[in-house]
């Protein structure tokens, strides 16, 4: 039998639905229309089109996006300097940064320099500490995303083993956290976990966010299991994810790659843009 597909289209399209409602009645009440601000350093070409991605999905809900790049070749200065700029911008509701920055610059620093209020991705040491303590501001995308798709497809979460192979502070740790605050035993793995196989094998629900391509084989993963891929690896031109095509035959659920948690990371970005603009100005 093949797993059930947890289908992140299907679940975000539900979600730009409810937005676009909610937008539409804000602004025929006389309330600000939200505004979502991006940054972008450097043209990488992916970057770009998860930037263009993101502001399509905002304004298709009924939300304002800017684009605000600065060259390859910009200092952590320049770029604390824009995103401070954008933080006193009374028109702005959420930042994004998006990541990653070229090398010459201070991430860390970029960063803290955010609005906590602004922050729809969640990074900034005052979100990310709420999230550590069980009451979040802002909950990062990504994770969000997880859980929210979780719930939606009825995947029991509480008392179930949570595997979580990755430990990155964007995707491993915080959704580490979303999963405990939903009552699973979560267990976090790395490149330095011994027998990281048996490990997973124990896993009724399994995340895997490594970036290594098709890592986790069928013989990894527990009969009946809930497997979240999160992984964007190339793989002859085609993007492919970490959980090897197989699996599909040994789960019980499963996300598919692309089509799974990336339409999640999406819905979630503008729906923290709407809650950041009702936050700050009601």
């Amino acid at each position: 039998m093949s797993a059930i597909r947890l289908d992140g289209n299907r679940v975000a399209e539900s979600i730009y639905e409810e937005l676009a409602a909610r937008v539409a009645a804000r602004v025929a009440a006389g309330r600000p229309r939200p505004h979502l601000a991006a940054v972008l350093v450097g043209a990488d070409p992916a970057s770009l089109n998860y930037v263009r991605m993101k502001r399509r999905n905002a304004e298709r809900v009924g939300i304002e996006s800017s684009d605000h790049r600065l060259p390859e070749t910009a200092s952590t200065e320049e770029v604390v300097a824009l995103v401070s700029g954008l933080n006193a911008d009374e028109g702005v509701s959420g930042l994004l940064v998006q990541m990653p920055l070229p090398g010459q610059v201070d991430a860390e620093a970029v960063v803290e320099a955010l609005s906590p209020v602004k922050d729809v991705d969640g990074l900034h040491p005052f979100n990310a500490g709420r999230l550590s303590l069980g009451v979040p501001l802002v909950k990062p995308c990504t994770p969000a995303g997880i859980l929210l798709l979780l719930g939606h497809y009825q995947v029991p979460l509480e008392g179930r083993r949570a595997v979580v192979v990755g430990r990155s502070n964007i995707v491993g740790k915080p959704v580490s956290l979303l999963l405990l605050q939903a009552n699973a035993t979560v267990t976090i793995c790395h490149s330095r976990t011994a027998d990281l196989r048996a490990v997973c094998r124990e896993a009724d629900v399994l995340v895997s966010a490594v970036g290594k391509t098709f890592y986790i084989g069928p013989d990894w993963v527990k009969p009946g299991a809930a497997v979240v891929d999160v992984g964007v690896n190339r793989l002859d031109g085609k993007v492919v994810g970490d959980v090897h095509p197989d699996v599909v035959e040994i789960a019980g659920w499963l996300t598919p790659n692309p089509g799974g948690v990336g339409p999640m990371t999406r819905a979630l970005l503008v729906r923290n843009t709407y809650d950041a603009e009702v936050r700050r100005r009601g």
